[in-house]
């Protein structure tokens, strides 16, 4: 069916179409100089040392369990209330992911105290996800690194620009990966960026990158290099300049897009935080983040119950989604036997609505309306 209210908008212009027609007409498409704009505007508006382009998050997310040296026999501590990407790359190479359950309706990010609880003798690191762009507790997950000696991945993909005590997510792990898929809020179809403060970190990255190629095309036939080395094993993960050229434009419009975004989340806030059956994932925030999605979670419910609210929901015209199916119920991962009631709770009662910035305050009424409406009429 066609919704009225959409759950995600396309934040798409003529820039978007002009800085691709541009970079066609430049003549060089693949791996070049947009990629390395792209990549300084990364370091700029993040404060980081090193950015690699990637062809999209899961491919920084498998670079960075590469670099972090995670392997056949290592352990990995992370969510399952994520997408399977988080996980996958964990066993790409070689480790396995052990999943940690989450705080609970109130705090969909992973808990501190389950990930120390899950610590082995053969765990070598923490994969955070940072839900909806949601910082998570990182002091405490830090100072458990630390102690144990863990290297931490953020998977960043639904947090640009959110915040953590001052510092942008993705900048306090030892790297980090975010995404441009096509509703991010960044979007480029496909894409993804990788960024660390660690130079050896982007070194490794850089060459992985590219077939572990000592120099790339671009430098080559600029004249900075007639021949290269294949120094490592490494993948074609690279990003082409057109994907980086609308990347560019769409990271000039992060910061306005954004601001819009708090705008309507604290409109959603005030109308449902009215309605006792249902909680606001990370309502008492007050550190500035993305707002990627807007989760709200049934309280004392059912999975039957959610579903038949969603349907009420979209018979009003309006779309909604589940974030997430719980990984460790996917058929792949069932084996290794993981108990997280938390999760199961969330995934079970979990409701995503509209969020982005071009919503209107007459749409953002009407969805919560609809959404009282459907909570008082299902039982």
């Amino acid at each position: 069916m066609a919704y009225k209210i959409p759950l995600f908008n396309l934040n798409f212009d003529d820039r978007e179409a002009q800085a691709a027609y541009d970079t066609i007409k430049s003549g060089w498409i693949s791996t070049g100089p947009k990629n390395a704009e792209l990549e300084q505007m990364f370091k700029d508006m993040w404060n980081v040392k090193y950015a690699v382009s990637m062809t999209n998050c899961t491919d920084a997310l498998h670079v960075c369990c590469m670099v972090c040296g995670f392997g056949p026999g290592d352990e990995v501590i992370c969510p399952s209330l994520t997408f399977a990407a988080s996980c996958n790359c964990i066993r790409y190479v070689g480790a396995t992911p052990v999943f940690a359950d989450i705080i609970g309706p109130s705090d969909m990010n992973i808990d501190p105290k389950d990930i120390e609880a899950k610590i082995t003798p053969r765990t070598k690191g923490i994969m955070v996800v940072h839900m909806a762009g949601f910082p998570a507790q990182m002091d405490e997950i830090m100072a458990i690194a630390q102690k144990h000696n863990l290297k931490v991945v953020e998977d960043a993909c639904h947090g640009p620009l959110s915040e953590y005590k001052g510092k942008k997510l993705g900048t306090i792990g030892d790297c980090a990966a975010f995404s441009f898929f096509s509703n991010k809020n960044i979007s480029t179809g496909e894409g993804g960026m990788f960024i660390t403060n660690n130079e050896e970190m982007e070194k490794k990255a850089r060459l992985i990158r590219s077939h572990g190629m000592s120099t790339m095309s671009y430098q080559r036939a600029s004249g900075h290099a007639t021949e290269y080395d294949i120094t490592c094993l490494g993948y074609n993960f690279r990003m082409d300049d057109i994907r980086a050229s609308i990347a560019i434009e769409q990271l000039k419009k992060l910061p306005g897009d954004l601001e819009r975004r708090l705008e309507v989340r604290k409109r959603y806030v005030e109308q449902l935080s009215c309605i006792p059956q249902i909680a606001i994932p990370f309502a008492d925030n007050k550190e500035f983040v993305s707002n990627y999605i807007m989760p709200v979670v049934l309280l004392n419910s059912t999975r039957q119950r959610r579903n038949k609210i969603r349907e009420f929901i979209h018979a009003a015209g309006i779309q909604t989604s589940v974030h997430y199916p719980a990984a460790h119920h996917f058929s792949t991962f069932a084996e290794l036997g993981a108990v997280l009631p938390q999760t199961d709770y969330v995934t079970d009662n979990e409701i995503t609505l509209p969020m982005y910035a071009a919503l209107t305050d007459e749409q953002i009424d009407f969805i919560c309306e609809t959404v009282k409406k459907a909570v008082a009429a299902i039982k």
